[in-house]
């Protein structure tokens, strides 16, 4: 058995791993190691970036399913977005890649592991979003119509990971979200704002929002639009 370090149910392998810097609230620290399941908010950016497969989400939080899938090269610290993990030291057994090798060839047979939900907070809904929120400060703000998620196979992980998320629709929800989008990025440290809508014309609302909301807030903030087609296709 070798010493390793541990996250809680995550076993890691040396304290300089760089899962740290990817956790999207904070739950990590170099201290104790620990995962904070009151942090982890379940987006499974860990998982994804363990090459071998050895974090799986189980009831929407990470879990290691084998000490010996772990390389302890440690891709996944970097991804927690929230802070949750710290270290722990303690015995783990060996790295196995030959087990490995097979556990994913398992997944590619079976399609598991294959998606993660970007969705960094609760709500999401512009219109119950609250105007100010931790959240915010320092956020990489995505305003999206509803009907992109549905449109836009890849969606979470083209557009919604690492950034914070707001969705609705001009048209059914009958409000004009300039006002409350203007309140949310004037009093936020916001770093960028990406507009995501469909080619279709009721969508011209929900950027025209966001344009009024950006002038109205008297901030210069990096900007962008992009449309998707009804058949799901990245127009511009």
């Amino acid at each position: 058995m070798a010493e390793k370090y541990a996250v809680r149910n995550l076993r890691l392998c040396t304290k300089d791993c760089l899962c740290l810097y990817v956790c999207p609230t904070g739950a990590t620290d170099t201290e104790n190691s620990i995962i904070d399941p009151e942090k982890c908010i379940g987006c499974g950016a860990c998982a994804e970036a363990c090459h071998e497969g050895a974090i799986h989400m189980v009831n929407g939080k990470a879990k290691l399913l084998r000490d010996d899938y772990c390389d302890g090269l440690g891709d996944c610290l970097p991804e927690c977005p929230t802070g949750a993990i710290r270290f722990v030291e303690r015995e783990a057994a060996a790295y196995n890649e030959q087990a490995v090798m097979e556990h994913k060839k398992a997944m590619e047979v079976t399609g598991t592991q294959t998606a993660f939900s970007g969705l960094a907070q609760w709500p999401c809904q512009i219109r119950l979003a609250p105007v100010n929120a931790p959240y915010f400060q320092g956020a990489n703000l995505l305003i999206a119509a509803d009907c992109t998620a549905y449109a836009c196979a890849d969606m979470h992980q083209k557009f919604m990971r690492g950034k914070i998320t707001l969705i609705g629709c001009p048209k059914l929800d009958g409000v004009d979200y300039s006002e409350k989008l203007t309140r949310i990025i004037a009093d936020n440290e916001i770093q960028s704002v990406t507009v995501v809508r469909m080619e279709v014309p009721c969508c011209g609302g929900l950027e025209m929002a966001v344009k009024k909301a950006l002038r109205g807030s008297g901030k210069l903030i990096p900007w962008q639009v992009v449309t998707i087609s009804i058949d799901g296709q990245i127009l511009d």
